[in-house]
């Protein structure tokens, strides 16, 4: 399906979503407030439509433009006034209107359903349900707002433990931080970027590992996304893997964006691993870690990945680290003696709805391994949710991570 026809279905989708939920809410105030000037409401109500539906209404133009123009790529929009505006407003209602979706949908169902029990109190029954309407829709538009706000100025710092059979004395309570899809760019910036390190050093870490991702796109971010990692004192150093965006830097020149990005982390005191492998000596004890590049523009061959694992030999500790934490490269790893599995670029499911016992996030079409610890067989899996963002300039519900994880003994 071209971009074109992806990008109308979205719209499509979206706008039905939309007339659904503001049909609800005019429903709902005109059950409960049966005097209001309903001319009024329809017009405030067709003010915010107008108002929060401008930014998508003006990519639209603008790609058209692009497209008549023959321009090469889309360049990013990058305007504080312009964000503030109309970008933030647009993704604030949209997450509004779906997270109150996900809950008056199922009421609806229900009320279809079981409407002949309660036909003959059909009208006390719609008011009780405009009322649960109203308190669903003004809680979203109180939680939204605030959650995103949290989302993208705090950092939460998560200790976990990796057990470890025979694990040396020198190894235990090594402390490693795993990070991951830091994506510099216009709104992962200096003072954010600052933050997250600053939250990685406070742990004191011996070893960070980086789960790619460095910048977002353009090369204008490269050494903003280098120069952060500047700040980190793990003894013992940092190293990452390729992320998908590490090979769009240079959209049309994916081993161009590699070897500026890598030269850049070099210099900052961090080493860009590719397909390769690397261990660790602590004291007398080691630690091996297989780095895989697994992307979107680039993803190891079978006969590269089965060099690569059937070469580690065995060490102390044994980390497999990539970018995307795919199930078959987990089920690969799984069997072949390795204590932990590290990835990032699920950003722990950058737009994750509320509802009771699921996290619903579309991050799960990809893969069920959104974010946290999991196990296969003896192998734990980490999924670090990250600090930076994609398609949508905001996180909600997706507080960004720092993961020290912390070997110990296995009793």
């Amino acid at each position: 399906m071209s971009f074109i026809m992806r990008l109308t279905l979205a719209l499509l989708i979206y706008f039905i979503v939309e007339f659904y939920f503001y049909k609800r809410f005019k429903n709902s105030i005109a059950k409960l407030f049966p005097n209001i000037n309903k001319s009024r409401l329809k017009k405030i109500i067709r003010t915010i439509i107008i108002f929060t539906n401008l930014y998508p209404v003006i990519l639209v133009i603008y790609f058209v433009y692009l497209m008549i123009s023959g321009a090469e790529r889309m360049s990013a929009i990058e305007n504080s006034f312009f964000d503030w505006l109309l970008v933030y407003p647009f993704w604030t209602s949209v997450l509004i209107i779906v997270q109150s979706i996900v809950f008056l949908l199922p009421i609806d169902i229900l009320r279809i359903l079981a409407f002949p029990f309660y036909k003959k109190n059909r009208e006390a029954v719609r008011r009780k349900i405009s009322i649960l309407t109203l308190f669903v829709i003004i809680a979203a538009i109180i939680y939204v707002p605030s959650r995103i706000a949290y989302d993208y100025n705090f950092v939460s710092t998560r200790v976990t433990t990796l057990n470890v059979e025979n694990l040396p004395e020198s190894l235990r309570g090594f402390k490693i931080a795993l990070i991951a899809d830091t994506q510099a760019d216009w709104y992962t910036d200096e003072a954010r970027l600052n933050n997250y390190i600053e939250s990685v050093n406070d742990s004191n870490p011996d070893l960070v590992l980086i789960a790619g991702d460095i910048i977002t796109s353009t090369p204008r971010y490269i050494q903003q996304g280098a120069d952060a990692f500047k700040r980190l004192t793990a003894q013992y150093g940092a190293y990452t893997c390729v992320g998908d965006h590490d090979n769009w830097a240079y959209r049309s020149d994916h081993p161009r964006s590699l070897r500026e990005i890598s030269a850049a982390l070099e210099f900052a005191g961090v080493e860009m691993v590719d397909n390769d492998r690397r261990v660790i000596n602590v004291d007398s004890s080691t630690i091996g870690i297989t780095f895989v590049t697994y992307t979107y523009s680039r993803r190891i061959t079978q006969s590269d990945l089965e060099f690569l694992v059937n070469g580690n030999g065995k060490h102390d500790v044994d980390i497999f680290l990539t970018h995307q934490p795919n199930e078959s490269l987990i089920e690969i790893t799984s069997k072949l003696g390795y204590d932990l599995f590290a990835a990032g670029h699920t950003h722990g499911g950058q737009l994750t709805l509320l509802f009771p016992y699921i996290n619903l996030t579309p991050t799960l079409i990809e893969t069920n391994y959104v974010k946290g610890d999991f196990y296969l067989n003896d192998m734990m899996i980490i999924v670090n949710r990250g600090l930076g963002m994609s398609v949508a300039p905001i996180r909600y519900n997706s507080t960004p991570e720092v993961t020290i994880i912390v070997l110990q003994n296995k009793e």
